[in-house]
């Protein structure tokens, strides 16, 4: 992990990959609205919000709780749908795709970290990264147990296979969360407040940790954060408030 934080270190801010393949767009939100309505209240989570991702960036989306931006991700990683407007996915618009389409999509295609990391404590560091992969179709044992170790060893915790989460810091469960993101090999990863539970030492290693895996693989990588020193050292900074994109 020292090579990988001192590499980073040593590195200009913007990412060089991501420049590269940057006028390749791979999400696109046309017009995306959300609203959540109740017998009296109608709630607008996300008004007329247009947005495009090219391959291999790293974005990052700030502004006040509340205003729409894991509403925002989670229709990105589509485990929302959007009350009117339109996602493309390369080019494609989702609403074409079948539900099992869908599935596939968001089990190759996108991988997932969270603040709360979501780890089963009664498995092993080594189980939680191969989860996953159980789901998906064509990845027998053998290579499950190849893609989690090689995971394992891209985020430093080679040596912590056996260990239970409960035996690791915050930094190190927000690691192997990553590796179980990175174990699917997935085009793009979505990251909801990903040092939000850490310290400001833990959460700069885990934000070292993504720059490489964008700058070294070409990870699109698209983060929720309300660090503003963390947001700024992504390659792009946008802002929300009450739902609206504002720059």
């Amino acid at each position: 992990m020292e090579n990988i934080l001192s590499q980073s270190a040593a590195r200009p801010q913007a990412s060089t990959g991501a420049v590269a393949a940057a006028s390749q767009p791979v999400i696109q939100l046309r017009d995306i609205e959300k609203v959540y309505q109740t017998k009296t209240i109608e709630t607008v989570a996300l008004n007329r919000v247009n947005l495009t991702i090219n391959k291999g960036e790293f974005v990052s989306i700030m502004g006040p709780s509340g205003c729409g931006k894991s509403t925002l991700l989670s229709i990105i990683g589509l485990l929302d749908e959007p009350t009117s407007g339109v996602i493309e996915l390369d080019g494609r618009p989702v609403h074409s795709y079948s539900d099992k389409e869908l599935a596939s999509l968001r089990n190759q295609k996108i991988g997932f970290v969270f603040q709360s990391y979501h780890l089963i404590n009664d498995l092993s560091v080594l189980d939680n990264v191969e989860l996953p992969l159980l789901y998906r179709p064509g990845v027998g044992g053998k290579e499950r147990r190849q893609r989690a170790y090689a995971a394992l060893d891209k985020v430093g915790l080679s040596a912590r296979t056996n260990h239970f989460p409960s035996q690791l810091s915050g930094g190190q469960r927000q690691r192997v969360a990553i590796a179980r993101a990175l174990a699917g090999r997935p085009e793009i990863i979505l990251a909801d407040e990903p040092t939000g539970n850490l310290d400001s030492v833990m959460g700069e290693e885990i934000m070292d940790l993504l720059l490489d895996l964008n700058r070294q693989e070409g990870t699109t990588i698209v983060m929720v954060t309300h660090d503003e020193q963390q947001a700024r050292r992504t390659e792009r900074l946008i802002r929300f408030f009450d739902g609206s994109q504002v720059n």
